[in-house]
C-alpha cells in the first residue's frame, strides 16, 4: 500500500494505493471522474487525456503512484468558476463531435494547445496542418475531424471567450459531451455493482468436454456462469465459453484463470482463397441444426440457400440472367474489347467503436430486469432479453442514454449482455460486463472480406448489354452476405445475373457495418464503370448519367461536372514523382423506415418534453426530434426536453439501415402539432405551459403518400419507393518512390431530400468520407493463419484514420424528388460512404494508369502495381 497525495481539478486528494493501479483506473473507479474514458488501454488513442502539471498525458499508461505532489486536470475541472473554457464552447458551437466517447481527450488537449498557442502567437489560426500535428495522439472512430479542426482554429482565433451567453450549437446534448457529465453504459456504478469477464475460447475449433466453474469461485468469484448451451462445439478464437463475476475486475479476471476448462481441439479452416475452401474440412456449420444458428452478417432476413461444404450459396437475382450468361460468354470468346471483367477484392473492416461492447445488469430477487447497454436499439434489444430469459416484454427495461458509436455493431443481443444477465441473476447484484480493446477488435463486429468477379458488357452504341457479378464473402462463421445483390438496383435494366455466395472458416462472425454490402459492391461496380468509360473512351460522368435511369442522381452528376477539379483533371500531373487524379463513383441505397414509431409530446413542469424509445449513436437523434418539436412551436431546440434512450418509452427505430430520422422526425413534427392545437396559438411562454401542465400528444410514423414497396412489416421495417443517391468524386496525390497515396480533396452529393438539421447532416456525410478513406487506404484485419486468433487486436496494429488524413471535404445535397414521404426526407448515414472508396480507386486509375483491384490500397500495393 502507498499513499499518494496530488491536487486533482482544484482539490486536494490522498490516494491509498497498491502501487500497480493506472491513473484512468483511479480517476474513473475511485473517484468517479467517468469523464475520462478508457478505450486503448495503451496510450494510442488519446480519449484518456488529462493533464498533470499543465501537460497533457495519457493516463491510461500513467501509474497513478507518480501522481504524488503533481496537479491533475480531468474534463470534468477544464470549466472555470461555472463557465467552459473557449475550447469547450468551440466544440459545441463548431459541432466538433459525434458519439462524444472522444471528445473529452480531444478537448483536454486541444485546450492545452489553444493556451499555449495563444500565450505565443496571439489570437492567430495555425492552420489545419498544425492543429493536426498537435492532435495525432487522438482517435475518433465517428470521424468527427472537420468540426474538430474548425473547433481548434476558431479557438485559437479568439471567437469562443466571450461567456455572457450559454454556448450554442447544433447538437443539443453538446455541453454534456464537452464537460464529460455524459453518461455512458460503461460508465455506469450501481450500488455493490460487481464486475464480470468472459472466458474465451483459445481454440479456432474444438469440442468443449468439461466447463467447471468451482475452482472459479473458490478463487473469489462471487458468480460464475456457462454460456455455451447445447451445442458444445467453439468454431473460433474469442468465441464465449463461461463468465464470472468479482469485485472489480482484477478479480474477475483472476477467478477466470481459475475456471478449468477442457477442450478436445479439432482440424480449423483458417485463412487463404475463400473458393478454396468450399471442400476443405472440416465443415464449420455440419448438419441442420448448426447451420441454423450459424450468425448472420447483414441486417436483412435470410434467403434460403443451397450449402455444400463450407459454402453457402448462391443466392441469386436474375433479370433475363440466362440472355446476360449467354452475351457475356460470347463476347468473352470472341475477344469483344466492350467486354470488362475485373476481379477485386476486400479485406475484413472491424467496427471499432470507440465505446466497447458494454452492459449492466440488475435482476434482483423479482422478475424485473433492467439492463444498461451500449446499443443502437434500445426497444428491440428489450424484446430480445425478454424472448432470451422467458420474461414479459414490459418487466424488461433497456437503457443507453448516450452510446459510443456503434456502426452497426450493436444491433442485436451479444454475448456481453447474456453474460451480465445471468451473472446478476446468479449474483443478486448488478453486474458491468465491458470488452476490452482487444476483445472489441477481435469478436466486436466485422464487414466480412470479399472476393467478386464482375463482367460488364456494352453494346455498339455504348449502351450497358449485360452484367454478371460474383462474389464469395468471408465472414467467419457468418452468413448472408448481399453484396452482389445490390448491384441490380443501379443502372438500368439490362439483361443481369448476381449471385452471393458464403465461404465460411474457423474465424469470428460478421456482423452489418453501415451500408451492409454496399461499399464492396461498389468498389466492384463503379471501378468496372469507370473501366467501361476508358474502353469507349467517354467521360466517366457522362456515361453514368447515359446508364442510369435515377433522376435524383441525375441532378448530382451534374453537379459533380461542373466541379473545377473535374473538369480540370485532364491537366493533372501525371508524370515524375507525385502525381495527381480525380475519380467519380455513384452510389444508391434502399429508403426504410420503421412504420411502427412512436413520438410523444407532453408539457411537464413548464416545459415542451418529447419522448421516444430511440438512442442517439452520435448521429443526432436527440438534435432531429428537438428540432422538429421546436419548429412547430417556434422555440430554440434547446429549449425541449428529448427523453430518449430507455425501452419504456413509446415504440422508437432502431439506429440501422438509416432510418432512424425518417421515422421519428415526421412523427415528432406530428405529436407536435397536436399538441400546439390543445395550447393554441401565440408565443409559448412557462405561464402559457403551466396553464397546459399534463396536456400530452402522440402521433405514429404511419404511411407516405404512395404504397411502400413491402408494405408488411418485418422487425419493424419496411422498404419504401425509391433510392437515395450518392456520387462522390475523390482527388488523390501519389508520391511513386513511397507508394503513400493522400486523398487531398472529396466532393460528396448526397440525393435524400429535405435536410432535418443541415449541421449534423454535413457531419455525418463528411465522417462517412473519411470513414470511406480508412476502407480504401488503411483498414485490414489480420490472423494468425495457424492458430486462427487476431494479431491487430490494438490500435496500433488495425489503422484507422486520424485528423491528418482528413481530406477537405465539401458537402452538396439535393433536396428534391422526396415529396411522397412525410418530411421530405430520408436517411443518409449509409449512402453517404458506399462510393467513397471506389471513387479513390478510380482517382489512383487517373493519375497512374494502373488500377487497384484489392483493398486497402498499400504502399507496397502500390509500388508492385507501377512496377
Amino acid at each position: 500500500m502507498v499513499d499518494v497525495s496530488c491536487t486533482i481539478n482544484g482539490s486536494r486528494q490522498t490516494l491509498t494505493l497498491l502501487g500497480h493501479e493506472s491513473t484512468v483506473d483511479v480517476l474513473r473507479d475511485d473517484l468517479g471522474l467517468t469523464g475520462t474514458k478508457l478505450v486503448c488501454g495503451s496510450g494510442v488513442c488519446g480519449a484518456c487525456t488529462i493533464t498533470v502539471d499543465g501537460t497533457p498525458t495519457a493516463s491510461c499508461i500513467l501509474p497513478a503512484s507518480s501522481l504524488n505532489g503533481t496537479e491533475v486536470t480531468t474534463i470534468e475541472g477544464l470549466a472555470t468558476n461555472g463557465s467552459l473554457h473557449p475550447v469547450q464552447r468551440a466544440f459545441v458551437v463548431e459541432d466538433g463531435l459525434q458519439c462524444g466517447y472522444c471528445t473529452p481527450g480531444f478537448v483536454v488537449e486541444a485546450a492545452a494547445f489553444v493556451d499555449h498557442w495563444r500565450a505565443e502567437h496571439g489570437n492567430t489560426d495555425p492552420g489545419s496542418h498544425i492543429v493536426a500535428d498537435a492532435l495525432a495522439g487522438h482517435l475518433c472512430r465517428c470521424a468527427a475531424y472537420p468540426g474538430i479542426d474548425a473547433a481548434v482554429r476558431s479557438a485559437c482565433r479568439g471567437e469562443h471567450d466571450d461567456i455572457s451567453s450559454p454556448a450554442r450549437g447544433p447538437r443539443v446534448e453538446a455541453v454534456e459531451k464537452v464537460t464529460g457529465s455524459a453518461r455512458y453504459t460503461t460508465d455506469i456504478r450501481l450500488d455493490g455493482q460487481l464486475e464480470g469477464v468472459i472466458i474465451r475460447s483459445e481454440n479456432a475449433h474444438a469440442l468443449i468436454r468439461r466447463v467447471d466453474l468451482a475452482p472459479g469461485v473458490a478463487a473469489g468469484a462471487s458468480a460464475a456462469v456457462e454460456l455455451l448451451g447445447t451445442d458444445r462445439t467453439v468454431r473460433y478464437v474469442g468465441q464465449p465459453i463461461a463468465a464470472v463475476a468479482g469485485v472489480d475486475r482484477a478479480a474477475a479476471r483472476s477467478a477466470a484463470k481459475a475456471v478449468i476448462v477442457e477442450a478436445e481441439s479439432r482440424e480449423a479452416v483458417i485463412g487463404g482463397d475463400p473458393r478454396a475452401r468450399v471442400l476443405s474440412r472440416p465443415i464449420v456449420h455440419d448438419g441442420r441444426a448448426a447451420r441454423r444458428r450459424a450468425p448472420i452478417s447483414a441486417e436483412n432476413p435470410l434467403v434460403p440457400a443451397r450449402w455444400i461444404g463450407n459454402r453457402r450459396g448462391p443466392s441469386t437475382i436474375r433479370w433475363r440472367g440466362m440472355r446476360a450468361v449467354r452475351r457475356i460468354a460470347s463476347a468473352r470468346k470472341k475477344g469483344d474489347t466492350r467486354l470488362v471483367e475485373l476481379h477485386v477484392a476486400t479485406s475484413v473492416q472491424v467496427h471499432t467503436p470507440l465505446e466497447p461492447h458494454a452492459c449492466v445488469a440488475l435482476w434482483p430477487a423479482t422478475d424485473r430486469l433492467q439492463v444498461w447497454v451500449s446499443t443502437q436499439a434500445v426497444h428491440h434489444i428489450a424484446k430480445l432479453i425478454a424472448k432470451h430469459f422467458g420474461l414479459p416484454r414490459e418487466n424488461v427495461e433497456v437503457i443507453a442514454h448516450h452510446v459510443g458509436g456503434g456502426f452497426g455493431a450493436k444491433l442485436t443481443l451479444t454475448a456481453e449482455v447474456i453474460a451480465a444477465v445471468e451473472l446478476s441473476r446468479q449474483a443478486q447484484r448488478p453486474v458491468r460486463v465491458v470488452y476490452d480493446r482487444a476483445e472489441e477488435l477481435s469478436v466486436g463486429g466485422l464487414r466480412p472480406a470479399t472476393d467478386t468477379h464482375i463482367a460488364l458488357l456494352a453494346d455498339a452504341a455504348g449502351s450497358l448489354r449485360a452484367m454478371e457479378v460474383t462474389t464469395h464473402a468471408d465472414g467467419g462463421v457468418s452468413i448472408g452476405s448481399t453484396v452482389a445483390g445490390l448491384a441490380p438496383m443501379v443502372y438500368g435494366r439490362s439483361p443481369r445475373i448476381v449471385r452471393d455466395y458464403d465461404v465460411l472458416a474457423h474465424t469470428p462472425p460478421g456482423t452489418p457495418f453501415r451500408g451492409p454490402g454496399g461499399p464492396p459492391l461498389a468498389w466492384a461496380l463503379e471501378q468496372a464503370v469507370d473501366e467501361m468509360a476508358i474502353t469507349l473512351g467517354e467521360d466517366p460522368i457522362a456515361l453514368r448519367r447515359r446508364w442510369d435511369g435515377n433522376r435524383r442522381r441525375h441532378a448530382l452528376y451534374d453537379w459533380a461536372d461542373a466541379l473545377p477539379a473535374w473538369r480540370a483533371r485532364h491537366d493533372m500531373v501525371s508524370a515524375g514523382r507525385f502525381r495527381r487524379g480525380v475519380g467519380v463513383a455513384a452510389a444508391n441505397w434502399l429508403y426504410f423506415v420503421d412504420p411502427g414509431s412512436e413520438v410523444t409530446v407532453a408539457v411537464r413542469e413548464g416545459q415542451i418534453v418529447a419522448s421516444t424509445a430511440a438512442q442517439d449513436m452520435g448521429t443526432g437523434s436527440r438534435s432531429v426530434i428537438a428540432g422538429a418539436v421546436a419548429e412547430v412551436f417556434g422555440i430554440d431546440p434547446h429549449d425541449v426536453l428529448v427523453e430518449i434512450g430507455s425501452s419504456k418509452g413509446p415504440h422508437g427505430p432502431a439506429s440501422g439501415g438509416s432510418r432512424t430520422t425518417v421515422s421519428v422526425g415526421p412523427t415528432a413534427t406530428e405529436a407536435a402539432m397536436k399538441l400546439r392545437q390543445t395550447i393554441g396559438d401565440g408565443p409559448v411562454t412557462p405561464a402559457r405551459l403551466a396553464g397546459h401542465e399534463g396536456a400530452t400528444a402522440k402521433a405514429q410514423r404511419g404511411k407516405d403518400k404512395r404504397m411502400r414497396l413491402t408494405p408488411f412489416t418485418i422487425r419493424d421495417l419496411q422498404v419504401g419507393r425509391g433510392f437515395s443517391g450518392a456520387v462522390h468524386v475523390s482527388e488523390v496525390e501519389i508520391d511513386t518512390h513511397t507508394g503513400k497515396i493522400r486523398v487531398t480533396r472529396v466532393w460528396g452529393g448526397l440525393a435524400v431530400g429535405k435536410i432535418a438539421v443541415p449541421a449534423l447532416a454535413r457531419s455525418q456525410c463528411a465522417a462517412s468520407i473519411i470513414q470511406g478513406v480508412g476502407f480504401a487506404l488503411y483498414e485490414q484485419r489480420h490472423l494468425d493463419p495457424a492458430s486462427g486468433a487476431v494479431l491487430t487486436a490494438n490500435l496500433e496494429d488495425y489503422r484507422i484514420p486520424q485528423l491528418g488524413d482528413s481530406p477537405e471535404i465539401t458537402i452538396h445535397f439535393h433536396e428534391e424528388g422526396w415529396d411522397h414521404v412525410p418530411g421530405g426526407g430520408v436517411g443518409l448515414g449509409e449512402v453517404a460512404t458506399l462510393g467513397v472508396a471506389a471513387s479513390i480507386g478510380n482517382a489512383i486509375r487517373h493519375a497512374t494508369g494502373w488500377r487497384p483491384l484489392e483493398l486497402p490500397v498499400r504502399p507496397d500495393r502500390v509500388l508492385e502495381g507501377l512496377r
